[in-house]
């Protein structure tokens, strides 16, 4: 004999209650009036009491169903109710959007995009961590992470957060004065160069270019060496060195004639910031509305 449901004949009953017809209730539970009358049998058969009298005419409840219905009918309505806001806040978004990002996209992506966001969903969290090491993605339990494109593994599906950039070498206009351009790869040799150690791997980042239809890679010789691309900025603009960065890292001081770009015509391509998550993280409505919202700004900067 299989285990008893506690539950089993309730709805049945509850429905045959509310209409007083077996027929009208089987409608609205989209079952035969046999299977309802079945289950309310077997109902109360298990509780040892009738529940309804029953006429060729009519149905209505004995005093046994009037003491049930009056101690369940509350909780049924609370389950209905509690059942129709988990609906609802499954497609709302809601709880905390946690995100992982590398501090480029702090100025040009986090920062112009929080006020439209945070007032579009009030209702939901963010949980930002500024990284540029995104090996543990998934491990950590982050819902969505910002990284050049490039970087992102090719599980991952990716949303495009910036016009395509280009890889190239940059210094202050006082420096080229001093010491002029290189004008080819193999001329960084006789420049002083700002090293960039990455964070989270400690390696020196290589410089990389495209030469007569090769892969060109030079690890920069110089006195200087930071792990922050800011700083690494901040300092090429005083003149003590040229920098390997993209068009795109660069922007702000190129717009206002603090760097200057050379060995454009030698960049390996062009890339991009994205926005990444998985396969299964898409459909999260918190993550739908972020998408959502980095769209329209990409559009309003576009237009």
């Amino acid at each position: 004999m299989g285990r008893q449901n506690t539950f089993d004949g309730l709805s049945e009953f509850l429905a045959v209650a509310k209409r007083q017809s077996v027929r009208k209730a089987a409608l609205d539970l989209e079952v035969t009036p046999g299977a309802v009358s079945q289950a309310l049998q077997k109902l109360e058969r298990r509780l040892g009491a009738s529940l309804f009298h029953r006429t060729t005419r009519r149905i209505s409840l004995t005093e046994a169903g009037e003491i049930l219905l009056a101690k369940i009918a509350p909780a049924a309505q609370l389950i209905e109710t509690s059942l129709g806001e988990t609906l609802h806040s499954s497609n709302e978004p809601s709880g905390t959007l946690k995100l992982i990002v590398e501090r480029l996209a702090l100025p040009h992506v986090i920062e112009p995009i929080l006020p439209a966001f945070r007032e579009a969903w009030p209702n939901v969290k963010i949980d930002i961590t500024v990284s540029n090491k995104h090996d543990d993605f998934i491990a950590d339990g982050y819902d969505a992470g910002i990284l050049i494109g490039s970087y992102i593994a090719k599980e991952m599906i990716a949303v495009r957060l910036s016009p395509p950039f280009k890889w190239a070498v940059f210094g202050s206009p006082g420096y080229f004065r001093e010491h002029g351009r290189p004008q080819v790869p193999s001329d960084l040799t006789k420049h002083q160069c700002i090293r960039y150690r990455r964070p989270g791997k400690g390696d020196i980042y290589r410089w990389e270019f495209l030469e007569d239809g090769q892969n060109v890679s030079i690890e920069p010789n110089g006195p200087l060496t930071v792990n922050d691309g800011q700083l690494m900025q901040n300092i090429a603009s005083q003149g003590l060195g040229l920098i390997y960065s993209s068009t795109f890292h660069a922007s702000r001081k190129l717009a206002d004639g603090q760097l200057e770009p050379v060995l454009l015509d030698y960049s390996p391509g062009s890339d991009g910031l994205f926005l990444y998550f998985t396969k299964t993280a898409q459909n999260q409505p918190k993550l739908r509305a972020f998408i959502d919202t980095c769209s329209q700004l990409r559009r309003s900067l576009a237009a």
